[in-house]
């Protein structure tokens, strides 16, 4: 029997981070498998959980409880209805247990620390497609985390912007 994979996914409810997680439960999540929500929220906000988790983050939260709005608030969220049908469906189809996991700073370090902390054998990124000069500027959270992580990490593209 095929030992069950701890997979995260980094979620800002982006467009880039939706087609992360679509990306993830058509070519990588498997039966069996856990999903680690990942968010990174500024440390700017104040929810009522920060000053508990600030360092090591929240506690691993079940999807039922992650659903509640109460909860979502209590950690600084307002999750994506579209994100969170999506994992429900994959739970139920793939028997798969999601979870949700909630930082606090800047996100190239906060993902590495998931992944160190919770053992992830896999990470999924969605990436903004930065030009290069916003990139050198701004620094890509993408780039930061496929070169520092100590476990695979995809990173899916978003859609080319259209043009008028």
């Amino acid at each position: 029997m095929v030992k069950a994979r701890l997979v995260g996914i980094g979620m800002d409810y982006s467009p880039t981070s939706k087609s992360a997680l679509t990306w993830a439960i058509n070519n990588l999540i498997e039966e069996g498998d856990q999903i680690v929500v990942v968010h990174v929220v500024s440390p700017k906000a104040d929810p009522t959980n920060k000053q508990l988790f600030e360092d090591t983050g929240s506690p691993l939260i079940p999807l039922e409880e992650f659903r509640e709005i109460n909860v979502s608030k209590h950690y600084g969220l307002t999750p994506d209805p579209e994100v969170l049908d999506m994992l429900d469906t994959v739970s139920r189809t793939k028997r798969v247990k999601v979870v949700a996991k909630v930082y606090w700073g800047d996100p190239r370090e906060k993902l590495i620390d998931a992944v160190e902390q919770l053992k992830l054998d896999s990470l999924v990124v969605g990436s903004r497609g930065l030009g290069v000069l916003k990139r050198v500027l701004l620094g890509s959270v993408s780039n930061y985390v496929v070169h520092n992580a100590p476990c695979p990490v995809t990173v899916v593209k978003g859609a080319p912007p259209t043009r008028p």
